[in-house]
């Protein structure tokens, strides 16, 4: 059986520095995945949005149509022009 050998002191903090550069590497994954997950909360909430502003100008759009007829509105002045038929 092999003679057991001590590390110096100079290799054991050599050791807990690679131990403690894997340790913060470690904690720098878990925090960007963490930043991962807000992103994606944020994204999703951001196409909720979307979706609902969406939905609240065709709702708008068929109202207006519904009342004016189809027509151009420039929106700087608020004249609308229908369409001739």
């Amino acid at each position: 059986m092999p003679e057991e050998v001590k590390f110096t002191e100079e290799e054991m903090s050599q050791v807990q520095g690679i131990q403690q550069n894997y340790a913060n590497i470690q904690n720098q994954f878990g925090q960007l995945k963490m930043a991962q997950i807000r992103l994606d909360e944020q994204e999703i909430d951001l196409e909720n949005s979307l979706k609902s502003i969406q939905d609240e100008e065709k709702k708008f759009l068929d109202a207006i149509t519904e009342k004016y007829g189809e027509g151009t509105l420039n929106p700087e002045s608020g004249v609308f022009t229908p369409n001739k038929s």
